[in-house]
């Protein structure tokens, strides 16, 4: 500040200087022309010099003043900001001290900690060495006790270790099976009184709600005449008319039981069904002839295919289901000229399909899925006929050809059992198959199947070591087996009965289900003498 200061200084001397020569210059130039007397200009011009000197003095003792102010206070501003940093500094380095000494005083204690904890290991560790060599010497000692009580063992017994240890084996397996039989038996009778109190609610809750006639179809049909002088006619001349009927609708006509009425036998709904239909249209056009039949059995064959359609519709009226290939509907409509049993394959689909919906919402599955399992669950019993294979193979076969869901295909092909079911919707339909197939008066089955079907039944049963007789009583429903008590004991029974089942299950085909029902008789015979 000094040096700028003395430099304005010298600037305005010199400042001044030139200013004033300049001036003086300037006079005498004017006294010159005026006509004064150099002296005087130089006096006046020294005056003015000495003046502006002065004047420039004073002003440059004033700034060195100023600036030696302003000096000190930006001094005194600096000490003062230096002061209060300093202080800061101060204080955050004690913080930081009495931090770093709490720091130190943990981990010291950390240190003396863990120098506890090292002495109280090593303490522990020299316990344990001393236990472990305790524990060896007393191993050693109870091997040497083992082996003695063994060898004292064998020679009380006279028996060997192998001999020994088959027995202790052979016990065991025993003991064994007698816990897993008795285990078995329970977890049976528990699970079975729950699931058959659950089953028979949800199925008399169906059967009440699901109300279908118990009346098979019959094998024959009934075609009322006008009077019996149409059964001439319907003869014709040496039987032409009637053999061109029968040989055109494959059935047989039986003219001569009833009055003023033809019966028409056979097994096939189609065939009766297409027979009915022509002999009403005979009757009614009164012209009796082969060409005449001919013809009306065309038009009578068209009329029933064209009902088809018409029936697959009802069936999912009936049902509530919604969403099938028209192709499918056709199929389905076939079912109701097919019969299993003497049972309509149409009416078994729709009460299936009742069922399963009913059950499937008691137990909280998806009803409309349920539904349409069940309705087309025998979808290939329509074309069985024509095509090679199972009903069931070719019902997959139609599902998956008109994109029907997975679990209804899945519920189609195991429905029968031939594949395990792997979802509720399944197990319902099979559940509703064997209820509506098995109720009475639901189906009929011929006298040399029926009794195929009870030979095979003992044959199985008595097929196992052990059994001594068998008897199938309520018609099929159930088998009583007597089994040879020095053979079968009490546990065994309840696994050879499990093993009977699940043959009977593997082997036979058979409606609803069949009870396998083991006895075991003990009998103690002595005499008095």
């Amino acid at each position: 500040m000094l040096v700028y200061v003395l430099v304005a200084l010298g600037g305005a001397v010199i400042g001044g200087v030139i200013s004033g020569v300049i001036t003086a210059a300037r006079l005498k130039k004017a006294n010159e022309a005026a006509g004064v007397s150099a002296e005087r200009i130089l006096n006046n011009a020294n005056n003015e010099v000495n003046r502006i000197l002065t004047d420039a003095k004073n002003s440059a003792e004033t700034k060195k003043r100023e600036a030696a102010l302003e000096a000190k206070e930006e001094y005194l501003k600096g000490k003062n900001q230096l002061e209060r940093e300093t202080k800061e500094q101060e204080k955050l380095l004690t913080a930081q001290k009495e931090e770093i000494r709490q720091q130190e005083r943990r981990i010291h204690q950390k240190e003396e900690n863990l120098d506890r904890k090292t002495d109280q290991l090593e303490k522990r560790n020299e316990t344990l060495t001393v236990k472990l060599k305790e524990a060896d010497e007393l191993k050693v000692q109870v091997e040497q006790i083992k082996a003695e009580q063994t060898q004292k063992l064998s020679d009380i017994s006279g028996w060997t270790v192998d001999q020994a240890r088959e027995f202790l084996l052979n016990r065991v397996q025993e003991e064994i099976t007698h816990e897993t039989a008795v285990k078995i038996r329970e977890a049976e009778a528990r699970f079975k009184e729950d699931a058959e109190e659950k089953a028979k609610e949800y199925i008399t809750a169906s059967i009440q709600r699901i109300a279908s006639d118990y009346i098979t179809d019959a094998a024959v049909s009934t075609v009322a005449l006008p009077n019996d002088e149409m059964k001439g006619r319907i003869i014709g001349r040496e039987g032409r008319n009637i053999r061109t009927l029968e040989s055109l609708t494959g059935v047989d006509l039986i003219i001569d039981d009833t009055p003023e009425a033809i019966t028409i036998s056979n097994y096939d709904p189609y065939k009766r069904e297409v027979a009915r239909l022509t002999l009403e249209k005979l009757i009614l056009d009164g012209r009796i002839q082969p060409t005449r039949i001919e013809e009306a059995v065309e038009r009578s064959k068209k009329e029933v295919d064209a009902s088809m359609k018409g029936e697959g519709e009802r069936a999912m009226f009936e049902t509530g289901v919604n969403g099938l290939h028209p192709e499918l509907v056709k199929i389905l409509g076939r079912l109701r000229y097919r019969t299993s049993y003497g049972q309509n394959v149409l009416g078994h689909s729709i009460e299936v399909a009742n069922l399963a919906g009913h059950m499937a919402e008691l137990v909280g599955e998806d009803v409309r899925l349920a539904k349409r399992a069940g309705l087309l669950h025998d979808i290939g019993k329509a074309i069985d006929k024509e095509n090679e294979g199972t009903h069931i193979s070719l019902g997959v076969e139609l599902a998956r050809k008109y994109r029907e869901h997975q679990e209804v295909i899945h519920a189609i092909e195991s429905h029968h059992g031939d594949v395990i079911p792997r979802t509720i919707i399944a197990c319902l339909v099979q559940a509703a198959d064997a209820l509506s197939a098995s109720r009475p008066g639901a189906r009929r089955e011929n006298v040399d199947a029926y009794v195929k079907r009870l030979e095979q039944l003992e044959e199985i049963t008595t097929s196992f070591p052990g059994i001594s007789s068998a008897f199938v009583i309520q018609a099929g429903r159930e088998v009583r087996v007597m089994v040879r008590p020095e053979e079968i004991g009490e546990d065994a029974m309840i696994l050879l009965a499990r093993e009977i089942a699940g043959k009977i299950e593997k082997d036979m085909e058979y409606p609803g289900q069949i009870k396998v029902n083991l006895t075991r008789e003990t009998r103690a015979v002595e005499y008095a003498k």
